[in-house]
């Protein structure tokens, strides 16, 4: 099987997860696993670190590197947020809209400035982080928790990375297809 149809069925498996399992997980222990396990089963998270990590590839280089560290920087910023008992209005919305944007700026092969786009998706992860955060298992280690979901989340962001690079050495249009498949599901989640 080419490279480019088993990346497009796993695409489309991804997308057709329903809304509903949108952040299980909760139950699989304490600590480190179940960090480990919340943004890899929600849709909303996996889209949206995946994607991030796939338009980083058509950025700068400086931007392209320091992805990463955008990533984690928000995903803390939102956990200590919600770990120190302040809110965040909107986190449900914010997330689905990290979703749609991302996909918009794959579809549209958007470049932006390493300060605009840094800014954005540490915007965008301070939701996710805030999400992780309040769903953090009562009796959880705080500490493996965290090392749990910051692992997870790179993992997503490097996969999605890896994506990009291989939908470089093919047609702009997948990924441009690829990107509108991910915003119509941002679209989507926004609208649940």
């Amino acid at each position: 099987m080419k490279a480019i149809t088993r990346l497009l069925i796993t695409s489309g498996l991804m997308i057709t997860a329903t809304a509903a399992s949108a952040h299980p997980g909760h139950d699989a222990g304490t600590g480190f696993a179940s960090g480990l396990l919340h943004p890899m089963l929600g849709l909303d998270h996996l889209l949206a670190m995946a994607a991030i990590g796939f338009w980083s590839v058509h950025q700068s280089a400086t931007m392209k590197n320091s992805t990463p560290l955008f990533v984690i920087g928000g995903m803390i910023i939102g956990a200590a947020i919600a770990w120190g008992g302040m809110s965040l209005p909107g986190v449900e919305t914010g997330i689905a809209l990290s979703v749609l944007l991302t996909g918009i700026l794959i579809a549209t092969m958007a470049k932006l400035p390493t300060v605009v786009g840094g800014t954005l998706v540490a915007a965008f992860m301070v939701f996710h982080g805030f999400a992780h955060g309040t769903e953090m298992p009562a009796g959880a280690a705080l500490v493996a928790y965290l090392a749990g979901f910051s692992i997870a989340t790179l993992a997503l962001t490097f996969l999605g990375r890896g994506l990009g690079v291989l939908m470089q050495r093919t047609d702009s249009r997948f990924g441009r297809v690829l990107g509108g498949v991910v915003a119509v599901t941002g679209a989507l989640l926004a609208a649940a």
